[in-house]
């Protein structure tokens, strides 16, 4: 504590619930992280007030950049909850990412922001981690944020972050499902879980109804229900750019908030629906357990859930084979789940529990 000239004690930043040191050791600690994710086209290092990215806009007849952002949502409480933080990152690129990507775009670059009550370096380190990892296993090089110390804003040990992607694509390859017609088939490839959508529910159902712990074993998933329920997002760009550039996508959808029945019609021009065969994939085994513990009507899981599709491509069915091998090449598993039809832009689920 020091005084000034009147005898009052003088207040400094630390003292209001900021501590620039603590920023300043926070940055060293995530700098080897960051520089991992560089492309050649990155420019400069971190720690300048803008990250620099020289784009060659000369491999691309027509260039369209495509950004995308988003956030974690209530996923986050599991982090505070299990004080784990090296993976929650992931879901935060994977939002991002995964969104560009169904319009064709290559993941160029980056940003998150990072909002934390009181700043703990090693903390911030671990979730900047796992940005880090996410971005170079989908290509892209993180190359600017922000870690904001809010005092007073967020509780002690909690924090939110989120972040903004930019891609790439050629103006002629954006996949905007307009050449969509009824015969074309759904492929599905496979969630690692319940990816970072529907935690409000499930929260509820966990810890409100059953009144389990984040620790407790779950035997059906052979792990606790609080590493099931951190499973990071999965990534999308490396099984999917080869055939972005290889095939005719018709269409792509990220399965997000809203599940099949709002995100497939985001695709489906006038005139075409779809019908999805709930039988013609695995179903982890968190849904089934979730749609019991809370007894939860089927229809509002497809509305919440991804159900175990994460990502769905619309193709020609006489691309679907080759498609499908595609991915078997790059031992990605791969699911036909349905089909377009004529119709209103709506989607009808089919068989197991809804019949058909």
């Amino acid at each position: 504590m020091t005084l000034n000239n009147t005898g009052n004690k003088q207040l400094t930043y630390r003292e209001a619930g900021v501590d620039i040191d603590a920023g300043n050791r926070a940055v060293d600690l995530m700098k080897q992280h960051v520089r991992s994710t560089y492309r050649p086209e990155v420019l400069g290092d971190i720690g300048g007030f803008g990250g620099l990215f020289a784009l060659n806009a000369k491999a691309y007849s027509q260039p369209v950049l495509v950004s995308g952002t988003d956030g974690v949502g209530t996923k986050l409480r599991l982090a505070f909850m299990l004080d784990e933080h090296g993976t929650i990152g992931q879901d935060a690129v994977a939002m991002c990412v995964n969104d560009i990507l169904v319009q064709g775009a290559e993941p160029l670059f980056f940003l998150d922001y990072l909002a934390v009550g009181k700043l703990e370096p090693e903390k911030v380190a671990a979730v900047v981690s796992g940005v880090a990892k996410a971005c170079k296993e989908s290509g892209c090089a993180l190359i600017g944020g922000e870690t904001a110390e809010m005092a007073g804003f967020y509780p002690e040990g909690e924090y939110d972050i989120a972040g903004f992607a930019v891609g790439i694509v050629d103006k002629p390859r954006i996949i905007t499902g307009a050449n969509i017609t009824p015969g074309d088939v759904l492929i599905g490839l496979p969630s690692s879980g319940l990816h970072s959508n529907g935690y409000s529910l499930v929260r509820k159902i966990c810890f409100d109804v059953q009144k389990f712990s984040a620790d407790q074993y779950i035997e059906p998933l052979g792990k606790t229900l609080g590493e099931e329920l951190l499973t990071p997002t999965r990534l999308y760009p490396k099984a999917c750019l080869p055939l972005i550039q290889s095939f005719d996508l018709k269409g792509m959808v990220h399965i997000t908030g809203g599940g099949f029945y709002d995100n497939i019609p985001r695709v489906l021009p006038a005139g075409c629906s779809v019908e999805v065969d709930t039988t013609a994939w695995p179903k982890p085994p968190i849904f089934e357990l979730l749609q019991a513990w809370g007894d939860v009507a089927w229809p509002e899981m497809y509305r919440t859930f991804n159900m175990g599709i994460g990502m769905i491509l619309v193709v020609a069915a006489d691309s679907a084979e080759a498609v499908q091998k595609s991915l078997a090449a790059q031992n990605e598993t791969s699911y036909v789940i349905g089909k377009v039809v004529a119709g209103d832009q709506t989607v009808k689920l089919k068989g197991g529990v809804f019949g058909g």
